[in-house]
């Protein structure tokens, strides 16, 4: 039987995956804020029943059958984060906390008139692909943090990190969303970055800029 629990578990080390990170218990314990206890039943249970595994070096892995959940899940995600954007205009800071409580419910029938309904798209209001691609995918797609801009440079926004609330907040106050162009004009001694977008003036600092995605404008 596939819980809310598995589907969290699966998800959150394929998530973690995807932003570079070598997954352990302690990754876990901290991603989904539970306790280490916690994340060792999990996986005990995962791995009774062939979805992941724990290497030597304590090291977690996803099975092709967890990750198949897994990227369902995310699939599901993807689809309620749409819905409530395009059908329901919730503001897009909201998005990633209400989809976490909804895609546990989405059924197989609901799945399939949601998919007719908004289409096919790959990415989500975050900018964020359905693939789960890797910092190292990413770059190699012409991609790269806004912490590691050349000064002088302009550069569109492609996607931001999600996961955090409050940085979507930050980023709904001060503007900051995919699509976005910015240029960089200078780093400053203390680390941030001053940008203009358009008219205005921003200065971001590391917090910010290394969860945001750019690509160099055209």
């Amino acid at each position: 039987m596939i819980t809310t629990s598995k589907e969290d578990y699966l998800k959150a080390i394929a998530e973690a995956e995807a932003e570079g990170e070598p997954v352990y218990s302690a990754t876990l314990a901290h991603w989904l804020a539970v306790s280490r206890p916690a994340v060792t039943a999990a996986l005990k249970r995962l791995k009774r029943d062939g979805m992941a595994t724990v290497q030597r070096d304590g090291r977690i892995r996803l099975t092709a059958r967890g990750r198949q959940v897994a990227e369902r899940t995310i699939f599901r995600h993807h689809l309620i984060e749409r819905m409530l954007s395009e059908i329901f205009g919730m503001p897009w800071n909201q998005l990633h906390e209400e989809a976490e409580r909804l895609e546990h419910a989405v059924s197989a029938s609901f799945e399939k008139k949601l998919v007719e309904k908004l289409g096919q798209r790959d990415q989500c209001p975050h900018g964020n692909s359905l693939a789960l691609r890797t910092p190292a995918e990413r770059r190699k797609q012409g991609l790269r943090l806004l912490s590691e801009a050349e000064t002088g440079v302009c550069y569109r926004i492609v996607s931001v990190y999600e996961r955090d609330r409050k940085l979507l907040d930050f980023f709904e106050d001060e503007g900051i969303r995919p699509g976005l162009c910015l240029a960089v004009r200078a780093r400053n001694y203390d680390g941030t970055l001053s940008l203009s977008a358009g008219k205005r003036s921003l200065r971001l600092g590391s917090a910010a800029t290394e969860k945001i995605w750019v690509e160099i404008a055209l």
